[in-house]
């Protein structure tokens, strides 16, 4: 049968040429080859050490544990990113400046869209092949997560009996203890609005931030006149389906990871002594951005 070339294409060859083709591909006289005393790719992403972090406990090691760890690793690598990208957002509400802010968590979206697709890689794992090495685990647990509750923290959830987990690591409860006392991604936004004239509510602009924040139908007021004017609001109103994404996104990725958990371990408790799958479906209850979902239920537009 004759290979039809798609529509637009073309063989780069004449056809008599085409039995001509190079098997093997010339270095270029450019390319620098003397890389003594020189960055390298290895050296400035730091190979030696990002490879040599997987280090299987099982003995002698399990195939699969592999996989477990660089689940796991590459997950805090993305959150992260997270990190970063959500700081320099709220950096730049702090100073009034909210366009940066559309590509910064446009960014974030596609990072949690890594996440969310990286479960399907983990249920690769089959309930006896973990069950072989998850003992070498102990009470390890992804709820001592520092970066997770960092990012939680970031985006409004606020829990102080959390730290707890970390009281044997100075540095990493100081750190934690910052993020829970400085005003989320979300409040943050609210004060924003609130310098450019909207009436958010006095409560929501100054409160104990590291309070888990409480609906106010006051905001859900500013919402829906944000959202029946978009044409007049409408930087506010691309800020708020933003942050839509990213809530909705975050409650996909826990809902995958109580199905990968309940996929591959059951109904088991979890290895840092949590009940498993029911603690984990608890979490799902908590909204990031309360308003931004209530308001849905009043809007009326009339055109």
């Amino acid at each position: 049968m004759r290979c039809i070339m798609p529509r637009g294409r073309r063989d780069p060859l004449p056809p008599d040429k085409r039995d001509e083709r190079m098997t093997t591909r010339e270095l270029e006289a450019g390319i620098h080859r003397d890389l003594s005393d020189r960055l390298t790719y290895a050296g400035y992403l730091r190979l030696d050490a990002l490879l040599g972090a997987q280090q299987p406990l099982s003995d002698p090691p399990h195939h699969d544990e592999m996989l477990f760890i660089i689940q796991h690793q590459t997950s805090e690598l993305w959150m992260k990113l997270i990190i970063h990208e959500l700081d320099a957002a709220r950096a730049h509400l702090r100073e009034d400046r909210l366009e940066p802010c559309f590509k910064i968590l446009a960014r974030v979206k596609q990072v949690q869209l890594q996440l969310f697709n990286q479960w399907s890689v983990l249920e690769t794992l089959t309930p006896s092949e973990y069950a072989q090495f998850r003992g070498v685990l102990g009470h390890a647990s992804g709820f001592q997560s520092r970066q997770f509750r960092e990012l939680e923290f970031l985006l409004g959830n606020k829990d102080a009996a959390c730290l707890t987990v970390f009281e044997h690591d100075e540095p990493t409860w100081e750190r934690l203890d910052r993020a829970l006392n400085s005003p989320s991604i979300y409040d943050e936004f609210l004060r924003y609005l609130h310098r450019q004239g909207h009436p958010v509510p006095a409560e929501r602009v100054e409160r104990d931030w590291s309070e888990n924040y409480e609906q106010h139908p006051g905001v859900v007021a500013v919402f829906k006149t944000v959202y029946e004017d978009t044409r007049r609001h409408w930087a506010a109103y691309d800020m708020c389906e933003k942050l839509v994404d990213v809530e909705e996104n975050f409650q996909l990725w826990r809902f995958r990871h109580l199905k990968t958990v309940e996929r591959v371990i059951g109904y088991k408790p979890g290895t840092g002594g949590s009940s498993g799958v029911a603690f984990l479906r608890k979490a799902m209850d908590f909204p990031l951005f309360p308003e931004l979902s209530d308001l849905r239920t009043y809007l009326s537009i009339d055109h």
